[in-house]
C-alpha cells in the first residue's frame, strides 16, 4: 500500500493525533500551539456564540489556552477513539478537571480537526452538557 501521507501532508495520521493529544495533556501552551497554523480557527465548546467561542489565529489560541489552564490547572483529556477522513480527523474523549471556581469537569466530547500542511487549520470542540433538568 502506498504511503499517502508522503504525497499529501494534509492527511491526518494516528501519530499526529497522538502527538496533539499528548500536547494538550501536557498543558504546555507552546507545545500545543506548535500544532496549529498561524491562521487557525478554534471553536471552543462554551461561549457567547452559537458555535461557542471563536478563536482566530495562533496567538489568540495561545493566550486563551494559557488563561484556561490557570483556571483549570489539572484539565486532562482521556482519548477513546480517533476517526480519520483525509485531511480531517475526529478525536472522541472525556475531559476532566477541577476549576478554580469549584466546577468539576467530567464531560464526554469530541473535536473535529481540519489539517493543512501537517498542522491544525481548524478545531471545533463539542461536549455533552450535563444538567439536571427533566427535558430532552
Amino acid at each position: 500500500m502506498p504511503d499517502i501521507t508522503a504525497a499529501n501532508p494534509d492527511v491526518a495520521t494516528p501519530e499526529l493525533m497522538k502527538a496533539i493529544s499528548a500536547a494538550f495533556n501536557s498543558r504546555d501552551v507552546d507545545r500545543i500551539v506548535s500544532h496549529f497554523t498561524d491562521d487557525a480557527t478554534f471553536w471552543l465548546a462554551r461561549g457567547p456564540e452559537p458555535v461557542g467561542r471563536t478563536l482566530k489565529g495562533k496567538e489568540t489560541i495561545r493566550k486563551t489556552l494559557a488563561e484556561r489552564f490557570k483556571v483549570i490547572p489539572d484539565m486532562r483529556w482521556d482519548h477513546k477513539e480517533y476517526i480519520f477522513a483525509g485531511n480531517r480527523a475526529i478525536s472522541v474523549w472525556t475531559v476532566k478537571g477541577k476549576g478554580a471556581d469549584g466546577e468539576d469537569l467530567n464531560y464526554q466530547g469530541c473535536d473535529i480537526y481540519t489539517f493543512r500542511g501537517g498542522k491544525i487549520s481548524a478545531k471545533d470542540t463539542y461536549w455533552k452538557l450535563v444538567e439536571n433538568k427533566d427535558r430532552l
